[in-house]
């Protein structure tokens, strides 16, 4: 598969709320996830360590709605935008976020992933 056809059902596992299923399916072993913020979670290495990272943010944020849109491609990477209305239960404020995601695809997986915010 092309990055525009691995980008484009990523994105739409995505978009029907199958993120476990869109890791599953594309997330190299040995993926590396970087994220915009300190703490233990900012690098994560592996495809266990990210489905922990992504558990974790599921069960201590309450979501309200949301959107997924892109993809966006360029040469071996894609971009994806994300929106989510959500409530963190660490402080009971409801927020709202605007994310980018760029995937580095190689081999047919997703070797890497950096959100920006």
């Amino acid at each position: 598969m092309t990055t525009a056809e691995i980008a484009k059902d990523f994105t739409e596992l995505l978009k029907q709320g199958d993120n476990g299923g869109a890791a599953e399916k594309y997330n190299a072993d040995d993926i590396t996830s970087y994220e915009a913020m300190e703490g233990p979670m900012a690098v994560c290495h592996g495809k266990a360590a990210l489905k922990e990272k992504s558990q974790w943010w599921q069960e201590n944020n309450e979501v309200h709605g949301g959107s997924v849109e892109g993809p966006y491609v360029n040469g071996d990477q894609f971009a994806v935008r994300f929106t989510f209305d959500i409530t963190p239960k660490a402080t009971g404020q409801r927020v709202a976020m605007d994310e980018v995601g760029l995937y580095t695809v190689k081999n047919g997986k997703i070797t890497e992933e950096r959100f920006y915010y």
